[in-house]
């Protein structure tokens, strides 16, 4: 039995403590705020709740495993996973020429009809032979990229392994981009929709691989879930299998430091400068959080991807009057530079969930409105006028129920969170040369891990839940682990 401390009580991290703990080591998670859960965070006021991080969940299988390693009780005792149907509705364009689509959840052909509907005849088979082509891709990456340690060859990985039509004139210089794939392959609004589904991740579509047609994909095949009660249940549903398994927590516990014995990990110095002593150490925060010179700074330790990983500044909308019957939980509203792929302007995500934990009651609503940002650009974060105009094309009259706001800034997520310049990091992607991968979960500071969303295969809650698997079968099966080396 070894001793694990782990830093940061984020979803990551607390997925590698549950799994650790359950294979008999005593770990101690130290986390530098007053509570767990990281990003996944709950707002509340005046009968009000709101999620403050991310507000859906995809690929729940990722958390179902994880209960069903842990535990006896299933995931599904714990929480109320709801699969949204519709999937999503987009808003293109402003005024009497609108263009709305709502595109239903886990039907293939409703969705094809749902495009032909909007684009015209033709448009939901060009869209399914898109998303086939990502499939492809989905399939060729999932195990190297998703559920395998880094492989020492990660170069491999930044081939574009998106198969682009042939004839489309997208293979004669270099790889494409996913704009130039959905100006190609999809052309006019049809493409909007795919880039504007990457961007909702913080990705730009003009410089991603074509391999970033696999999150539509993805999401499109095994759908966009919800927690009633909010993403904030499934933090607390995975703290409470932590604690079933005895994993020990101690709140308003810093950092300061990792130490280090005979050249490798040996425990952390915290911030109040005693010791804690241990045979291993996970770090489930960003690794930059520590000081530079620490000895986890060793060479390929830490993220390369740290500049230029966007923010996201959240809105939070008390309204009057009941949900209509009608809403739809997730609109994306394309803003300036729609039908224009790769001109950065992403969508703003409106999410309506259907929740009376939400609100006071059944004559009031709440909404959520987000958009990714970068702090440092010039006006690079909308402000609360945009975002409410934005938002009122996914609500008519909004303005006129608005009862209060309160806006969730760059610089709130810095605070709660801790990560540098509230960054919250998209997934890990193929091709790009490798660019957009992450470090791998080992380092070169033996007995010193990396897991959470900064670490392969990167950010997302699904993907920061596989860090644990990962984490945990290299502790526990150390090179045996899926042909780690």
């Amino acid at each position: 039995m070894a001793r694990i401390a782990v830093i940061g009580a984020g979803m990551g991290a607390m997925a590698t403590a549950a799994r650790l703990a359950v294979a008999g080591h005593r770990v101690t998670v130290h986390e530098r705020g007053p509570d767990y859960g990281g990003s996944v965070g709950r707002h509340r006021r005046d009968g009000f709740a709101f999620d403050t991080g991310p507000g859906l969940l995809h690929l729940p299988a990722v958390y179902r495993d994880l209960f069903i390693k842990t535990g006896k009780r299933p995931l599904e005792d714990h929480v109320d996973l709801v699969q949204l149907d519709p999937a999503v509705r987009h808003v293109l364009g402003e005024g009497p020429g609108a263009t709305t689509v709502t595109l239903p959840g886990n039907s293939r052909g409703g969705v094809a009809a749902a495009l032909d509907e909007a684009f015209g005849r033709g448009a939901g088979e060009r869209w399914n032979a898109v998303l086939g082509r990502a499939r492809d891709t989905w399939d060729a990456t999932r195990r190297p990229l998703l559920e395998e340690p880094l492989r020492p060859d990660w170069q491999a990985l930044g081939r574009d392994p998106y198969p682009a039509l042939r004839g489309s004139g997208l293979l004669r210089r270099r790889p494409p981009t996913l704009a130039e794939v959905a100006g190609r392959e999809l052309g006019g609004g049809l493409a909007e929709l795919l880039t504007a589904r990457v961007e909702a991740y913080g990705i730009d579509p003009g410089t991603a691989p074509a391999s970033a047609a696999a999150l539509p994909y993805m999401e499109q095949t095994f759908g966009s879930w919800y927690v009633r009660g909010g993403l904030r249940a499934l933090a607390t549903a995975v703290h409470e299998r932590c604690l079933e398994r005895k994993v020990e927590f101690v709140f308003d516990s810093g950092v300061r430091d990792v130490l280090t014995r005979d050249g490798r990990a040996a425990g952390l110095l915290l911030d109040d400068g005693t010791e804690e002593e241990a045979d291993l150490v996970v770090c489930g925060i960003d690794p930059r959080q520590l000081p530079p010179g620490s000895p986890a700074w060793a060479p390929d330790a830490v993220p390369a991807r740290g500049a230029g990983v966007p923010s996201r500044v959240t809105l939070m909308l008390a309204l009057r009057g009941a949900r209509p019957a009608d809403a739809v939980h997730r609109t994306l509203v394309h803003r300036d530079g729609a039908h224009r792929p790769g001109s950065g302007a992403g969508p703003v995500t409106v999410l309506r969930p259907d929740d009376p934990t939400t609100r006071p009651d059944a004559d009031h609503e709440a909404v959520t409105v987000s958009a990714v940002c970068d702090p440092r650009a010039p006006q690079g974060v909308p402000g609360v006028q945009e975002l409410l105009a934005a938002a009122e094309r996914a609500v008519p009259g909004l303005r006129e129920r608005l009862l209060w706001h309160e806006v969730r800034t760059p610089a709130d997520v810095e605070a709660a969170t801790g990560a540098l310049g509230g960054a919250v990091p998209p997934p890990a992607l193929a091709g790009a040369g490798g660019r957009l991968l992450y470090p791998a979960n080992t380092t070169a500071l033996p007995g010193f891990y990396l897991a959470g969303g900064w670490a392969h295969p990167g950010g997302g809650l699904a993907h920061a839940g596989m860090t644990g698997a990962l984490v945990a079968g290299l502790i526990v099966e150390g090179a045996r682990f899926r042909g780690s080396q």
